[in-house]
């Protein structure tokens, strides 16, 4: 029988053995529990901070695309043509595309099976269309909630099958040992909602907490959603392309990306003063013709991703920059008015698609779309897109869509090899942790990787690493000090009177002897506290003052939307650094009045960990001879504006390619992060003999035989 309490640091803590932990709950998490279940491995379990706060679970599009291996007939596709799109993105292993393009048919029909509405005609075939960075018709939807029901039905099949879910405990530690020269994980610490610790003992973790979306402001990510690289960037796991997120225009109030249709039926883009007065059409200065205007507003529906080299000779790219000058230069509000059409697009109050170009006009016939308003044509085209919004009260008919350009996505995240193994051993980063995708990737990909992921990481974990978790003796040996120095973290900054109801370790109500242990060990860090703030600023000193939270999470995000976004330059990525440690000094100095506040302050914690490591990979990108690329411009003095007129901040460079074949990786350090770089894995190369497969399939030896060994692979920092 397994131990079910751990002793570490003088006090007993529940504790949870499992083969594999699956931490997080999103479409990416789900699958690997389900394709675990398949391949037979059924002591798993999932951690999850909440079943409904994920981003999976929360956001999407006009038709948020599932992007797949052609599935229709008339247009040839191939497993070698999509793995080659996708390396051709820029930043890319070549391996991991490959097992993306193969594993895609698989991974889609599974969700086909399992009843995510995926549209087909008459005769069986899925049909699809081209998304941004696609030259095939890849792309499919299940509509505005595609995520949803990817999410859904995963989630029932998890389920049905009896996966453990601890739900409302957010991961604050992965435990990690040494093991035959390699660092490894071996488990977990788990605050919950309550204040109270919980241990895992796992041979393996599936490391599926989505992107750092705590980090920014300017956000499309739900609230709900925070992100949770900074333990595993405290564990020693390796940073990847941590310079490539995607940012593009989205709706604020409620949080949606606005591509697709939502342009496509071509709204008016309008500006007010803060008050919502001086409004203004704040577009039409800046384009020398009208086609110019309203194809650029058309063509940001296929093109939504903001993308430097799409700015010049008037490109859907320079709306967003010019959403940018409104809201964070001018410091103006800026609104879709889906009532109205753009001035620009009317003569004598009558609206004139062939005004948008032949490529707008053509788009608008071929679908139905003749309404004369921008909600009419919305609701021809895509009903639920307008829907969504009104489920939401916010009636598109009635009051304008107040807008900015925010984080999306997330393109980097931690290194892992082929078949999603991290650096540090055991450790399996899928969906949006994982950094597979590189500079540019084709919408919808993210869905596609984080399945064809989690369905690599299963069959690794339940053909190689079956091994039963560590027992609870033997985890103390190994990672109690870890345990010790991660609950006093927390412990030093409770109050007394507040601390005794704040210190139930769990399951286990704790005795003299453990109340004890965890007075010593929070009086222990408040003295070396004392010690290392005594002679610091006395403003500084937050000993003397409780921790306001959210002020402390907005004055992060407003730092990372302001110098770390689709804007950035090396004086601000400095003048973020110093903002940072200060702020991370503050914190760890500072006092709580609960300890239900505990999940909180440790994802602060490590969300200011993870900005520190990011704004390190975006300096040493600058310093590399890094310039504007993806989804972001760097602000260059010896630059060229993109357009006359434009603010001296948007002056740039392209970088136009010359780094594409090359990976940053970066790896934590307490004293500032060692980054180095490396050249991408090319696409492998195999003659896919029918015989050779088959006879390494039947010994199982692919598993070893790839040739893809991480830790020979990767750059040694």
């Amino acid at each position: 029988m397994r131990d079910s309490v751990i002793s570490a640091a003088g006090m007993e803590f529940p504790l949870c053995p499992v083969n594999t932990l699956i931490v997080g709950s999103g479409a990416a998490g789900l699958n690997a529990a389900v394709s675990l279940l398949r391949e037979g491995q059924r002591d798993i379990a999932i951690v999850t901070e909440g079943k409904s706060m994920g981003t999976s679970l929360n956001t999407g599009s006009d038709k948020q695309t599932y992007y797949k291996l052609t599935c229709c007939s008339g247009e040839p596709d191939s497993v070698r043509q999509m793995a080659q799109t996708l390396f051709d993105g820029g930043a890319v292993d070549g391996d991991t595309a490959l097992v993306e393009a193969a594993l895609s048919a698989r991974a889609f029909f599974h969700l086909v099976d399992l009843g995510v509405p995926f549209p087909h005609n008459g005769m069986g075939e899925y049909a699809g269309y081209k998304t941004d960075h696609d030259p095939f018709r890849r792309g499919t939807s299940a509509g505005p909630l595609t995520s949803r029901y990817m999410t859904e039905k995963l989630l029932e099949q998890t389920e049905r099958e009896g996966v453990k879910i601890y739900d409302g405990y957010t991961v604050i530690e992965l435990l990690t040992a040494e093991e035959k020269g390699e660092k490894r994980v071996c488990g977990a610490l788990a605050v919950g909602r309550d204040g109270r610790f919980l241990v895992f003992s796992a041979s393996n973790i599936v490391y599926a907490v989505g992107g750092e979306a705590g980090m920014y402001a300017a956000s499309v990510y739900p609230p709900s959603q925070t992100g949770g690289l900074g333990p595993a960037f405290r564990a020693g796991a390796l940073g990847k392309n941590l310079t490539e997120s995607q940012y593009g225009i989205a709706s604020v109030a409620f949080r949606w990306n606005l591509s697709g249709s939502y342009q496509q039926v071509i709204p008016r883009y309008v500006s007010t003063d803060r008050d919502g007065q001086d409004e203004k059409e704040f577009l039409d200065p800046f384009f020398d013709t009208v086609q110019h205007l309203l194809g650029a507003v058309f063509l940001k529906g296929y093109q939504w991703p903001f993308d430097p080299r799409k700015i010049r000779e008037y490109g859907s790219s320079l709306i967003d920059l010019l959403v940018y000058r409104e809201t964070v230069l001018l410091g103006r509000r800026v609104f879709l008015d889906f009532r109205r059409n753009p001035s620009a697009s009317e003569e004598n109050g009558i609206f004139h698609p062939e005004r948008i170009g032949e490529e707008g006009r053509t788009y608008l016939e071929k679908s139905g779309v003749d309404a004369e308003t921008p909600i009419a044509r919305l609701k021809q085209m895509n009903p639920a897109a307008a829907e969504l919004y009104l489920s939401h009260g916010i009636n598109l008919e009635k009051e304008m869509l107040e807008i900015a350009v925010c984080a999306q996505h997330n393109n980097g995240g931690l290194a892992g090899n082929a078949w999603w193994e991290s650096n540090l051993r055991h450790l399996f980063p899928v969906g949006e942790a994982n950094g597979s995708h590189g500079v540019y990737r084709p919408g919808g990909s993210a869905l596609n990787a984080g399945q064809t992921g989690g369905i690599r990481a299963a069959e690794y974990i339940a053909h190689v690493y079956r091994e039963d978790p560590y027992d609870g003796k033997r985890l103390a040996d190994l990672c109690g000090e870890q345990i010790r120095e991660a609950v006093r973290f927390g412990l030093k900054a409770l109050e007394r009177e507040n601390f005794i109801s704040s210190v139930n370790l769990g399951a286990v109500e704790p005795g003299d002897e453990t109340l004890a242990a965890a007075e010593s060990l929070r009086d222990e860090a408040l003295t070396e506290a004392e010690q290392r703030y005594g002679d610091e600023d006395p403003g500084r000193r937050q000993n003397e003052s409780m921790l306001d939270l959210d002020f402390e999470r907005k004055l992060l995000g407003i730092r990372m939307s302001r110098y770390g976004a689709n804007i950035r330059s090396l004086e601000g990525v400095q003048t973020a650094l110093a903002g940072n440690r200060e702020q991370l000094l503050k914190m760890e100095g500072g006092k709580l009045s609960d300890g239900k506040q505990l999940p909180r302050y440790y994802r602060l914690r490590d969300l200011l960990i993870s900005q520190r490591v990011y704004f390190e990979a975006i300096r040493d990108y600058i310093l590399h001879g890094g310039q504007s690329r993806g989804s972001y411009l760097i602000s260059s003095r010896d630059g060229e504006l993109p357009l006359e007129g434009l603010p001296e901040i948007f002056r740039m460079k392209e970088d136009g390619g010359n780094h594409a074949g090359e990976i940053q990786e970066i790896l934590y350090a307490p004293e500032g992060s060692r980054v180095s770089w490396r050249a991408r894995r090319p696409l492998p190369d195999d003659e896919n003999w029918f015989e050779m497969v088959w006879r390494r399939y039947r010994e199982g030896s692919y598993f070893a035989d790839t040739g893809l060994n991480q830790k020979k692979e990767s750059a040694v920092i």
